[in-house]
């Protein structure tokens, strides 16, 4: 496991068809999906999303890799009308500072504004997260449960 105090260097690229395995992996880890409040995608769910993702000129998806290690996806997408922001760190690299720097990098790169992101309230780490990035809680409300997510408290977030 690495050190969580270790600040690595993080970058982001294209998302190669390698990477889904490890995505695929990722999106089923219990801890994570109690976090995010989401339910994992079956397989085939799994494949149908990324055969349209990855060919979908509105989306920009990034692999996230720390010193050169595949840790996650992040990315910019429409969602009911407007740019949102997502992503998703593999839970042993949690607390450094990755998803952070990630999301740091993609607002550079995607000239969209306003940019925002649906949060669980729960969901503390990743509020800070967007936070850090300049997002400002602009609302919240109870979402209605979909085969993807359960009904949860929702925090929005906006950077203008």
């Amino acid at each position: 496991m690495p050190d969580s105090r270790a600040r690595p260097v993080v970058t982001l690229r294209p998302v190669v068809g390698e990477d889904l395995p490890a995505f695929y992996e990722q999106q089923l880890d219990p801890e994570a999906n109690a976090m995010a409040v989401a339910n994992p995608r079956t397989a085939e769910a799994f494949r149908e999303h990324w055969d349209r993702t990855l060919v979908d000129p509105a989306v920009t998806i990034r692999a996230v890799l720390a010193d050169g290690e595949l840790v996650g996806q992040i990315a910019c997408f429409p969602m009911d009308g407007v740019d949102a922001v997502g992503y998703s760190i593999a839970r042993e690299h949690w607390g450094r500072g990755i998803a952070t720097r990630a999301l740091a990098l993609l607002i550079v790169e995607v000239s969209a504004r306003p940019l925002h992101a649906r949060v669980a309230r729960a969901n503390v780490g990743s509020i800070r997260v967007l936070e850090r990035c300049g997002f400002v809680a602009v609302g919240g409300g109870m979402s209605e449960a979909t085969e993807r997510f359960p009904a949860c408290e929702e925090v929005f977030l906006e950077l203008g």
